[in-house]
């Protein structure tokens, strides 16, 4: 990666490192971020008594520790294993695989430009992990809400060239519901009913899907940029697809399935 951070880590932080040796009281570890050292004293590698040590760990594997204490006068730097739980160690993976993107990214520039990747990202990272912290959120910002890479300090063209980059190699986020709409009625005009009910879901939403389950029952599928928006959608489609069956013999009933 070429992601480097001056200085040292704080205390408490969650630091992406590779294991370089192991020891039988400690494993030495590089701070992929800092490329500085860092020790995991055996008590803190987990919880109760350890047999063997290479049990948890081996050469070349890389683990997300959390900062326990920082000597910078000696250059030292604990780390502890055992304190990192697996939501904090998938977050701070999903962030390095992110980053990574976002750094492949930069590579694809560079081919474009037939200028060194190293010497690009030089050039734009530092100006956006001022406000940022990752070039990724930087991206997803240019992509989510047409943040501009200008105003954060980047050349103009430059800046231009690697926004539209941006936008096509990184998608909107977007987010799904699946709903299970079980219709019953008795009405003679039954079928044109339901096609009527449907009808009215596409007029509240157009990009929604749906499919025939079976035994009167059916799919659709909502898809929006985040659940609250989703959620509004739904509502407003149970609603509409509702007032359809009000006094005609007919009911329908939703059930919230698993994306």
């Amino acid at each position: 990666m070429f992601l480097h951070r001056e200085g040292f880590p704080e205390e408490g932080e969650l630091v992406f490192c590779t294991v370089t040796k192991i020891q039988y009281h400690a494993i030495s570890v590089q701070l992929d971020e800092y490329d500085r050292p860092g020790l995991i004293p055996i008590s803190e590698v987990s919880p109760g008594r350890i047999r063997n040590i290479r049990d948890f760990v081996e050469e070349g594997k890389k683990v997300v520790c959390k900062v326990i204490r920082t000597d910078q006068s000696r250059g030292h730097i604990d780390l502890s294993l055992r304190r990192v739980n697996d939501s904090q160690r998938r977050s701070r993976s999903d962030a390095i695989k992110q980053e990574q993107k976002a750094e492949k990214i930069i590579e694809f520039f560079s081919e474009k430009l037939k200028r060194p990747a190293i010497e690009i990202y030089k050039e734009v990272a530092p100006e956006i992990m001022k406000q940022y912290g990752w070039l990724y959120l930087a991206f997803e910002d240019v992509v989510e809400k047409n943040a501009s890479l200008e105003k954060i300090g980047i050349n103009k063209e430059l800046a231009q060239q690697l926004e539209a980059l941006v936008h096509d190699k990184i998608k909107p986020k977007k987010v799904e519901i699946i709903e299970k709409v079980t219709i019953k009625t008795y009405n003679d005009n039954g079928l044109a009913l339901i096609k009527q009910s449907f009808a009215k879901a596409k007029e509240v939403d157009s990009s929604i899907q749906a499919g025939y389950l079976g035994g009167g029952s059916y799919r659709i599928l909502i898809t929006a940029k985040d659940y609250k928006k989703a959620e509004s959608v739904l509502k407003e489609i149970q609603d509409k697809m509702a007032t359809v069956f009000t006094d005609k013999k007919g009911e329908i009933s939703f059930v919230r399935q698993e994306a």
